[in-house]
């Protein structure tokens, strides 16, 4: 029986990453709970499991006494010898049960017990192993997608995690067997069913590519100052250099526009506007509004944050947008409300 059942917590370990030593603890703890269900009266247990000496005994300790015992916790001096032929009166002797006799009732406790525990364990284990990666972009490799929802599930360190499909890219398709860079939202209920939520939409998801692709901004050298993000369709990013000598978009760009174009493949072609930041708000917008030419930006109100720009009557709807997109994504990106002027308006 033994050897049967330290195959299965084998087999138990290695398909729940557990250390053997902790589960044989946690085992232990619950066939405790069981016996002492199962023996009310008795004060004292010995539960012991060793795979390596292929031990697994449960035992109630009886102390010995040289007349009739009261009860369980007693064993006569004759009886006890049987089992250490040199135990003493007032010694401890281990009286051995067989598991058969905690019936079904205490096997199932022990059973849910066990079960709560490494629930338990798995949950700790998944918010330590996810702690560090809050927060932070990481590789995922596909495993299935569902036909009907479009929901993914995919494995990072072997763990499975959900991507749910309005945390994907719009328009992207994911297939099976796909690596793809996910950013770590964080872990959601921690103290009750914890799941990791990850996302391809979220905006510091492009913050950590340019940070992997980009050794200056890596580095510290060129900094990121702001991000706004249509995911699917359009990023901002305004970036700023601490040597005078580092063309900060250059270096976003790289030679032969090989290090944004990573980025770019990394997110399923989306266009990526990169803009120099400027303390000066006036100037600031106008360049957050490329690619549209802007002639002038009047910031109407410095605590309001609202600015009003004039560009060429046939750079207007470039500066709105489609769906009025690219003046959102400004605005979002310098914190000021963007209004739109033509040059010259039109008069009826």
């Amino acid at each position: 029986m033994s050897k049967a059942l330290f195959e299965a917590l084998e087999l138990l370990a290695a398909e729940n990453n557990i250390p053997m030593e902790m589960l044989v603890e946690k085992i232990e703890q619950g066939l405790l709970k069981a016996v002492k269900k199962e023996y009310p009266d008795c004060d004292n247990f010995r539960v012991a499991i060793d795979p390596e000496k292929n031990i697994f005994e449960v035992a109630i300790m009886r102390t010995v006494v040289d007349d009739e015992p009261i009860d369980l916790n007693e064993i006569n001096i004759d009886e006890a010898r049987t089992i250490d032929k040199n135990c003493t009166l007032g010694d401890v002797v281990p009286y051995k049960l067989s598991t058969a006799q905690f019936g079904r009732v205490a096997a199932q406790q022990a059973k849910q017990a066990i079960r709560h525990d490494i629930k338990e364990f798995e949950k700790q284990k998944l918010i330590s192993q996810y702690k560090d990666k809050e927060n932070e972009a990481v590789s995922a490799t596909v495993l299935k997608v569902e036909p009907g929802t479009g929901n993914a599930t995919l494995t990072i360190d072997k763990n499975e995690v959900y991507l749910f499909k309005n945390e994907q890219i719009p328009g992207e398709i994911l297939k099976e067997g796909d690596i793809i860079k996910v950013y770590v939202v964080g872990i959601i209920n921690p103290d009750r069913k914890p799941t990791v939520k990850i996302s391809r939409t979220h905006k510091d998801l492009v913050k950590r590519l340019f940070e992997l692709e980009i050794p200056e901004i890596y580095d510290g050298t060129v900094e990121i100052k702001a991000i706004s993000r249509e995911a699917g369709s359009r990023t901002k990013i305004a970036v700023w250099s601490k040597d005078p000598n580092v063309d900060p978009v250059g270096a976003c760009i790289g030679a032969k526009h090989s290090r944004i174009s990573k980025i770019v493949d990394e997110l399923n072609g989306e266009k990526i506007d990169i803009i120099v930041y400027n303390e000066d708000p006036a100037v600031f917008v106008a360049q957050a509004l490329a690619p549209a030419e802007v002639i002038s930006v009047t910031v109407s109100d410095t605590e309001e944050r609202s600015c009003t720009v004039i560009v060429p009557n046939n750079q207007l709807s470039l500066a709105i947008g489609n769906k009025g997109q690219n003046a959102k994504l400004a605005a979002r990106l310098t914190g000021y409300k963007i209004d739109i002027k033509p040059e010259n308006q039109v008069t009826v």
